[in-house]
């Protein structure tokens, strides 16, 4: 005969996890992290912190750790490049380097804008451009520089061309996809308040793609650095290139390493320039509120 305790109903009391089961998210750990350092704090540690990488390298080269052939110390870099702006190459150097990044990156930016635009509103010019202009993004600068010394020679006119094809990319790509990412509700709405398709651009199209856009000029700048670099290994005798390649031909590691420190300074300076961009013109966004935060 069966016991009474096999009819009696099963009871299943709910699973509590322990404390310990339950795991943060990451994002979440990560808020919390930060919400301890005022934002004060966290720029001053963003400072802090390449000085202390700068005393750890000048520490290893004093101590013998690292070879003066290999990579010299931060203070004979330094003194290899006040050498060479009171023998007058090095501020000439770069500022030839910046007169073609920048006039490169001013030419490759318009091309890149416009043919963006045109792609990104209309199908038939995506037909013409798009795929032509996909598979020139796929070849490397190298490929291209035995043809680009054909074409302009050892000129300014071919690195100037190669400075501006790198920009062009990252702007077209970011333009197309910034237009193409506007809110379809927006423009209904624009339409239904009777805007202009001028107006409609102006007011709707463009400050919802301005985020891609500029997000792209912040990757061209770092694409115009680079083909700079492929660009000034033609046949010149000035430029931030030129400087590293004669120093490599002569083993003056502080010089190469030097130029590596200016073109990443350059770099930084670039990059901070873009956000200060971004933060005067997308004041009215959101995401770039309170000084820009991302």
């Amino acid at each position: 005969m069966p016991s009474a305790s096999a009819h009696r109903p099963q009871t299943h009391e709910p699973i509590v996890p322990s404390p310990r089961a339950v795991s943060t998210p990451a994002p979440v750990q990560r808020e919390r992290a930060a919400a301890r350092f005022s934002d004060h704090t966290l720029r001053l540690i963003s400072l802090v912190m390449p000085l202390v990488v700068l005393v750890v390298w000048e520490s290893f080269a004093r101590l013998g750790l690292l070879s003066p052939q290999v990579l010299p110390a931060p203070t004979r870099v330094a003194q290899t490049a006040v050498s060479l702006i009171a023998q007058g190459r090095l501020l000439n150097d770069m500022g030839v380097s910046l007169l073609r990044a920048m006039t490169g990156f001013v030419i490759g930016g318009t091309l890149g804008v416009a043919l963006g635009t045109a792609v990104g509103f209309s199908r038939v010019a995506e037909a013409f451009f798009d795929r032509n202009i996909q598979m020139l993004r796929a070849i490397p600068f190298l490929a291209l520089l035995p043809l680009v010394i054909v074409w302009f020679g050892v000129g300014e006119a071919g690195k100037i061309f190669l400075v501006a094809l790198g920009v062009l990319f990252p702007i077209y790509v970011n333009t197309v996809l910034g237009i193409r990412q506007v809110d379809p509700k927006l423009l209904e709405l624009g339409r239904v308040m009777g805007l202009s398709k001028r107006t409609l651009i102006r007011r709707i199209v463009i400050p919802g793609a301005l985020p891609s856009i500029l997000t792209g000029v912040r990757y061209a700048l770092a694409s115009a650095w680079l083909a700079l670099v492929v660009a000034e290994t033609i046949a010149t005798s000035t430029g931030i290139g030129f400087l590293a390649m004669d120093a490599r031909e002569f083993l003056r590691t502080d010089v190469i390493v030097m130029t590596i420190v200016i073109y990443a300074g350059i770099g930084v300076l670039a990059d901070a320039f873009a956000r200060g961009l971004e933060r005067r013109l997308l004041r009215w966004h959101p995401n770039y509120a309170q000084g820009g935060k991302r």
